[in-house]
């Protein structure tokens, strides 16, 4: 385990609902190639702060990595609500084509 790992699980422990602790050790294990334990802390991140801008590019990719391709969507369509909602230009413009590579679909011209 490395050192940044081990010094974020610490801080997690100090404080369990920490966002962007939780969203550090995901990417770390996801680094790693861990993918479900990066899956594990992005979801619990969802569960404890869905408002978290930067979970849904990350978990959508993740999504896509492991074949998930629904999923993935699903992550992208909510990460653009959540930063539409939090008027989030840049996040949604990132969101909005990431959704846009993976669905090239003409059904969600809205977003």
């Amino acid at each position: 385990m490395s050192k940044r790992l081990q010094l974020l699980e610490q801080i997690l422990r100090d404080s369990p609902n920490d966002s962007f602790a939780l969203f550090a050790i995901a990417k770390e294990y996801e680094g790693m190639g861990e993918w479900d334990k990066a899956l594990d802390f992005y979801l619990q991140l969802r569960r404890n702060d869905p408002d978290y801008i930067g979970l849904y590019y990350h978990l959508g990719k993740l999504y896509e990595h492991t074949n998930k391709p629904d999923h993935a969507l699903e992550a992208y369509r909510t990460g653009i609500e959540v930063a539409r909602k939090a008027g989030d230009m840049h996040a949604l413009s990132e969101l909005n084509t990431a959704r846009l590579e993976l669905d090239d679909s003409d059904d969600d011209d809205d977003y």
